[in-house]
């Protein structure tokens, strides 16, 4: 039978990662926004007495707004009365964006449309209604399917997952090789995988490329024209020097080193850090770490967490492929190295993830009630049962040391010829004393010996296979881990999803009124509840209940609504009567914030009536 390849066995592992990296996205809200829309000029449902000159919307935080579909405004019967030109009204701190509109608007409802790109890099839209002297009929219906979702936008957040793993793995790979020094099999496993990793890279981030317009709902130039376009090119760039670097690495460079010549020593991890560096800026500087608070901190901070995860997890795969493939080459030597790396890695990843999860989560209650915090808490879980197997691993790694023999030498250099394969003898009657068949029957044979020789001694060194298992646990975790910090990036941070949700959700309203018509039964108190309590369309529930606590009844409800400072109103309702005491107005509809005089008009008889009076405050 002949050998699995380690090119094979990586690539067997990405189709793993990537499934398990679906299922984790197909089950997560599509395309989570990172900024929200906190306010607009008109408001929402708002009604004016005039027609405004621009409509302006206010954002939470940095979006980008491109495109004809970026910000329309669109008449009663679907028409466009904006100008198509967006102005950025930002300053102090807070984030608008306007759109001028045409003169000689008409009265009736206008439908706001928008759709933007946030700072890191996710789509969001949304819609809104404001109405000119008073609100219309309208025939506009937008569509349901929002931006970054659907198909488009589950291939999209899947294509970043063999993209994170890509990096995860060309960046362990290459430091394996450089730090750890390991023997000629050594530096094939290695390279394979770093290989491989740079085709996972390269092929997403150029998935990405072209996913980026249909997820975004631009064109792709206006996609690409945007800080996420610009950092998947550049990282395109740097996987063109990156394969340059692997050619050197593992290449021509490599033997010219073995015979004295070619590069100083120190110019290979030089040149690699510094790819290493840029590849992981393109993410830093396009995602979560470039908004919110301390991006100064933020982003390198990010590129460290990236870079000691792919020394960390990348390196893990290379020596769990030794393992499998080159036993004899996992010396004490290639071990404590790599040891002393995970030890830092994961110094640099403690640190690094504990000042991203303040700076992204911001207290407890987000922690727990927020998608990115639970998913948070997967992550960390992952990392502490890794760390578990990290110490088993160790324990092996100590009785490797206590070891006799070959095991404990060096690695053989590399590029040691391997044995010449025996002659094979030549089958009686065969022309030309070779028979093809026969030959590749018996090498075959002798491949199949090779292998069962090599898995029978791998199999009895004891410390190896210990090694070995515990590292295969490692990697599975880690595989585990590399999947929930992909869906961690594709959600909304917990302080911004927690921010969002304070600012868009008012308080309801309830007020008390006693009452008295005047006649039997007519004293009581009247409970208001008015859901959710802000400008916009509102649910309004009245009860009534007699001075004993018990419900009481009316021949009659009726309720006014006025806002005096702007001299709107009277709104005037008359709540359905559904039950003992209890009457429910669903169509209650606020237009505007402020403090509106509420007036409750009570009848419980032919001639028993009062009208009682408060003041209920729209945020």
């Amino acid at each position: 039978m002949p050998t699995t390849t380690t090119a094979t066995r990586a690539a067997r592992l990405l189709v793993l990662l990537a499934a398990l990296g679906t299922l984790l996205f197909a089950g997560a809200p599509q395309a989570a926004a990172h900024a929200s829309l906190t306010g607009s000029s008109p408001a929402d449902g708002e009604v004016v007495a005039t027609a405004p000159e621009t409509v302006v919307l206010t954002f939470s935080e940095r979006v980008t707004l491109s495109g004809d579909k970026a910000l329309r405004v669109l008449d009663p019967a679907g028409g466009r009365v904006d100008t198509g030109e967006i102005t950025d009204l930002s300053a102090d701190g807070t984030v608008r964006h306007g759109v001028a509109l045409t003169g000689g608007l008409a009265d009736g409802t206008y439908t706001v449309a928008w759709q933007a790109v946030s700072a890191d890099s996710h789509p969001i839209a949304g819609a809104f209604t404001f109405s000119v002297g008073a609100p219309s009929e309208t025939s506009v219906r937008l569509s349901d399917q929002q931006p970054g979702g659907g198909a488009v936008g589950l291939l999209y957040e899947t294509a970043r997952f063999p993209a994170y793993a890509g990096f995860v793995l060309l960046v362990g790979g290459a430091a394996f090789t450089l730090l750890c020094r390991p023997g000629a099999g050594a530096a094939r496993a290695g390279g394979r995988l770093a290989l491989a990793g740079w085709t996972a890279v390269t092929g997403a981030t150029l998935a990405l490329v072209l996913l980026r317009g249909p997820y975004t709902g631009v064109g792709l130039r206006d996609a690409i024209d945007t800080k996420t376009g610009t950092a998947l090119l550049s990282r395109l760039l740097l996987l063109a020097a990156a394969a340059l670097f692997l050619a050197v690495l593992y290449g021509g460079g490599a033997r010219e080193r073995r015979g004295g010549r070619g590069l100083p020593g120190y110019a290979l991890p030089v040149a690699g850090a510094l790819l290493a560096v840029g590849l992981a800026a393109t993410w830093a500087l396009s995602e979560h770490a470039s908004t919110g608070q301390w991006t100064q901190v933020a982003v390198p901070a990010d590129v460290i967490h990236l870079l000691a995860a792919g020394a960390w997890l990348g390196g893990l795969a290379t020596l769990l492929t030794l393992l499998f493939r080159f036993p004899e080459q996992v010396s004490r030597a290639v071990v404590r190295r790599f040891s002393l790396l995970a030890f830092w890695s994961v110094v640099a990843l403690a640190v690094t993830g504990i000042f991203q999860a303040w700076r992204q989560v911001g207290d407890a209650d987000a922690l727990l009630s927020t998608r990115y915090g639970q998913l948070l808490i997967v992550k960390v879980a992952l990392v502490v049962l890794i760390l578990a197997a990290a110490w088993i691993s160790r324990r092996w790694t100590a009785r490797l040391a206590e070891g006799t023999g070959h095991r404990d030498a060096d690695p053989p250099a590399e590029g040691d010829p391997a044995p010449e394969p025996a002659a094979v003898p030549s089958a009686p009657g065969s022309e030309g004393g070779e028979d093809p068949v026969r030959r590749a029957q018996l090498a075959r044979q002798r491949a199949a010996v090779r292998q069962t020789r090599r898995r029978r001694d791998r199999d009895a060194d004891a410390e190896r296979s210990g090694l070995r298992r515990s590292v295969l646990a490692e990697a599975a975790i880690a595989a585990l881990i590399l999947a929930v910090t992909t869906a961690l990036t594709g959600s909304t941070p917990a302080r911004t999803e927690a921010a969002a949700a304070t600012a868009s959700t008012p308080e309801p309203i309830s007020v008390q009124l006693p009452y008295d018509t005047g006649g039997p039964h007519g004293q009581g108190t009247a409970l208001l509840d008015i859901t959710p309590g802000g400008t916009g369309d509102n649910v309004l529930h009245l009860r009534l209940t007699d001075p004993e606590g018990l419900p009481n009844g009316a021949e009659e409800v009726r309720i006014s609504l006025t806002l005096p400072a702007e001299d709107l109103g009277p709104l005037r309702y008359e709540p359905t009567h559904v039950d003992v005491g209890h009457w429910v107005s669903d169509d209650l509809r606020l237009p505007r914030p402020g403090d509106w005089e509420l007036s409750l008009t009570l009848r419980t008889s032919e001639i028993d009536q009062t009208t009682e009076t408060t003041t209920v405050t729209v945020g």
